[in-house]
């Protein structure tokens, strides 16, 4: 991060130069008598300079943006994966609560995540109303989320994959009834699974 921070600085500076800096205003002029002696034949032509920034001034702020923003774009884009995959984590803790409670209230986990979703009415074993319906539907903050359902009900499978691996997240998660989330650092779908390294 010191990178950004010297070039925050070199910003600030260029800007302070060229808000501060005094305009040339050429030399002194003459007395009328001097000009008639030096110019007897011209016209005095008053030169009128403005205060503003040259080209160059513009171009050296620019390419210091320019350079802050390659720099900063790499850590935002790190920054939101991760944001990513903690949003995946903790989405994959709600649907193991939410499937111990399906089971608790209808003796078996869930057929499906639609099975856990909303309702507008009264609570059903296909409308359970445990989690939010962006979740219910399967894909959510750059992850898809996939449900396994074992025939009697009495286990289950959860993966999460990320949308674009390396863009919405990095590492693919697993989780099962037994309530530990594992995970796979390629982020390729069905990486993740019961012998992966559980999370810290």
């Amino acid at each position: 991060m010191n990178y950004i921070f010297w070039a925050a600085i070199l910003v600030v500076a260029a800007l302070l130069f060229m808000l501060f800096k005094q305009p040339y205003r050429g030399p002194e002029p003459m007395e009328s008598d001097e000009m008639n002696q030096l110019f007897p034949r011209r016209e005095r032509m008053k030169v009128k300079r403005d205060s503003g920034f040259t080209l160059i001034e513009v171009l050296i702020v620019v390419a210091i943006i320019a350079i802050l923003a390659a720099l900063s774009i790499p850590n935002l884009l790190r920054a939101k994966m991760s944001a990513n995959e903690t949003s995946a984590i903790g989405s994959l803790r709600t649907l193991n609560t939410a499937c111990i409670a399906y089971a608790t209230s209808y003796g078996q986990f869930p057929s499906s995540l639609a099975n856990l979703g909303g309702t507008t009415g009264t609570a059903t074993s296909a409308a359970a109303d445990l989690i939010d319906p962006i979740l219910a539907a399967g894909q959510k903050s750059g992850y898809t989320f996939g449900y396994g359902y074992a025939s009697g009900g009495q286990s289950y499978t959860i993966t999460a994959t990320p949308i674009s691996v390396g863009t919405s997240g990095q590492r693919a998660f697993f989780t099962n009834e037994t309530g530990v989330i594992r995970f796979d650092a390629s982020g390729v779908s069905g990486s993740a699974g019961a012998t992966s390294t559980p999370i810290g």
